[in-house]
């Protein structure tokens, strides 16, 4: 269950990106507000049983930070109690970005998973292309985003502009490595929640083959086709059956839900 944040995220890949960073730099929020929560219910399926397994929830706050004016985001995974006596799982990230350019300032990473514990403090210093964290200083590439800064940034993209089969690239750093990511546009769909019919804008995220996944274009996100951009759902094969990320409840959003077709 260790992805039960890192799966609501554009995941990771280790490619050389076909495209220039350019709507990873400076792009302008205008997605969501302060005082937004999201939070994602976490199914694993086996054959056609759907069983909960966990929940994720998105914060999103203004604050100061060093004198700057930051979204300051918390995002918690857990596992329901009543599965905590077979994996128990206990996350929490928190990501301070720049309102002004929509770059993260500070990530923070708590991992309570098992028997395993981690603690990760890193600072950016993204004019000096700098990341400081708990092991170490690193040089990292401009525009440089964390795990949760991407998903608040990439909110924000004009997708209008690709077409199907389009990839968006950008750099992310985790575990202090960077990783070269995009993901591929597939166009746009309706998905059913529990909401009821949305628009939505879909996309294909190159995953590395580990544990749990395949790797290859194999999960497929799709967020509301509006001015939030709010992921809706997030599907994806793994070793042993599948995992479903469902959103099932929100509040303080920026815009009325206009992608709801019917309810």
């Amino acid at each position: 269950m260790r992805f039960i944040l890192l799966i609501v995220v554009l995941s990771l890949a280790t490619i050389r990106p076909l495209y220039a960073q350019n709507d990873f730099c400076g792009i302008t929020n205008t997605s969501f507000k302060a005082g937004e929560s999201i939070t994602f219910k976490v199914f694993y399926t086996l054959g056609k049983v759907f069983i909960g397994a966990g929940e994720a929830t998105f914060n999103c706050n203004l604050e100061k930070y060093n004198g700057k004016d930051v979204y300051h985001i918390t995002a918690e995974g857990k596992t329901y109690r009543t599965y905590d006596w077979f994996f128990k799982v206990r996350d929490r990230y928190q990501s301070f970005i720049d309102t002004a350019d929509m770059m993260p300032v500070k990530f923070l990473r708590d991992v309570e998973e098992g028997g395993y514990r981690l603690h990760n403090d890193v600072s950016f210093y993204q004019a000096q292309h700098t990341a400081v964290s708990t092991k170490g200083s690193f040089k990292v590439p401009g525009c440089i985003q964390d795990v949760i800064s991407a998903i608040y940034y990439a909110r924000n993209i004009d997708f209008n502009k690709y077409k199907p089969g389009d990839k968006i690239p950008f750099n992310m750093f985790l575990d202090d490595k960077v990783y070269n990511i995009y993901v591929r546009y597939i166009g746009k769909e309706t998905v059913e929640t529990k909401f009821g019919k949305f628009r939505a804008i879909r996309f294909a995220p190159l995953l590395l083959q580990g544990s749990m996944f395949e790797g290859g274009e194999k999960m497929s996100v799709w967020v509301s086709d509006d001015g939030n951009k709010i992921p809706l759902r997030i599907d994806s094969p793994i070793s042993v059956g599948s995992i479903k990320v469902d959103m099932i409840s929100y509040k303080n959003i920026r815009y009325p839900f206009s992608s709801l077709i019917s309810k």
